[in-house]
């Protein structure tokens, strides 16, 4: 495995140390840094971006060919770190531990070392890794955010606060889909310069604010959870596929919920963010279809197709039905017979 190290702490010296170890160049537009991996030792960057209030955002998207650590070692008080893989995976550790923390695709971690101690990150070799690091130095961050920290809970207004660095952090989970979707968004934001600036600083703190609701999210009881995983999208298209083959056995949400194995709550959320509408209101919409292809394609008289789609009011089904097609029932079963 190779080792390089940073004895920095601000941003662009953190650059500039890991531009020297692998004799690169790096370069600086504005407050923005970056550096491109020498062929030598793979391909890929390295940049980051300083704001004002203590906060930096780390971007790495390497591949490296053979398994590379990097260590950032330096006897000052290092900055709380969320660190995010979008692709590949990561290994991280606090300088003092042997311990190693294992993150996946689509994984985060929320890290702070005690004392002076240092985080060391071990990338491995071939493999495309994405990571984004938001870091922040707590004691500027307190002196913008003093008042309003006291609203944080769950240990988060301490981890906040703690500038000296007296007590070690770790937190693992999953992200978020809003999460996922903002770093596409950020990297693959167009705009140069003031644009970029003002976008990637806002960006930073959507990213904070996520983190934040999603931490909240990981402490909550199971019933209670509502923020919706990436991973967890694939039981939400089963939940939809399980409509769409048994629109007649349907029943209840929850129990849609406990069969495909997730909550009311994130089981709503998921049908709003995939299909931008309610469990309820996405199988009034398949009973609907379905109503249309018997009014087509069987022989059933309304009032039966009425009862077979669950429904107990053919004047009611008549003005749901002609609200979605723009055609009455009786009009779509004389053209369907055409």
């Amino acid at each position: 495995m190779q080792t390089i190290r940073s004895h920095s702490i601000p941003l662009k010296d953190v650059i500039q140390d890991l531009a020297l170890q692998m004799d690169t160049p790096f370069t600086q537009n504005c407050n923005e840094f970056r550096l491109d991996i020498p062929k030598t030792l793979g391909e890929g960057s390295i940049k980051g971006i300083d704001f004002k209030d203590g906060l930096s955002l780390l971007q790495y998207d390497c591949t490296f060919r053979e398994d590379m650590e990097i260590q950032f070692i330096i006897d000052q008080v290092h900055p709380l770190k969320f660190i995010f893989c979008e692709e590949g995976n990561l290994t991280h550790r606090f300088e003092n531990e042997i311990k190693e923390h294992h993150m996946l695709l689509l994984e985060n971690i929320i890290v702070a070392s005690s004392q002076n101690n240092g985080h060391i990150l071990q990338f491995k070799g071939g493999l495309k890794t994405i990571i984004n690091s938001l870091e922040i130095n707590r004691a500027a961050f307190e002196n913008t955010v003093d008042c309003e920290l006291h609203s944080l809970k769950n240990g988060l207004e301490t981890l906040f606060r703690d500038v000296h660095a007296k007590e070690e952090f770790y937190h693992h989970g999953n992200y978020c889909i809003k999460m996922a979707d903002l770093f596409i968004e950020i990297n693959g934001f167009p705009k140069e310069d003031f644009l970029r600036r003002i976008f990637f600083e806002g960006s930073a703190f959507k990213v904070l604010t996520l983190q934040i609701l999603q931490y909240q999210d990981d402490l909550a009881t199971y019933e209670n959870k509502t923020v919706l995983r990436k991973f967890e999208l694939k039981l939400i298209r089963e939940a939809s596929a399980i409509i769409d083959n048994e629109i007649l056995d349907f029943k209840t949400v929850q129990e849609l919920a406990n069969q495909v194995g997730i909550n009311a709550n994130k089981l709503q959320n998921g049908f709003k963010e995939l299909y931008d509408t309610t469990v309820n209101n996405y199988v009034h919409n398949r009973r609907l279809d379905l109503a249309s292809n018997l009014l087509k394609n069987s022989e059933h008289s309304i009032s039966e197709i009425v009862y077979i789609v669950g429904l107990s009011s053919k004047s009611y089904f008549s003005k749901i039905f002609k609200d979605k097609y723009g055609l009455s029932p009786s009009t779509v079963r004389i053209n369907g017979k055409h």
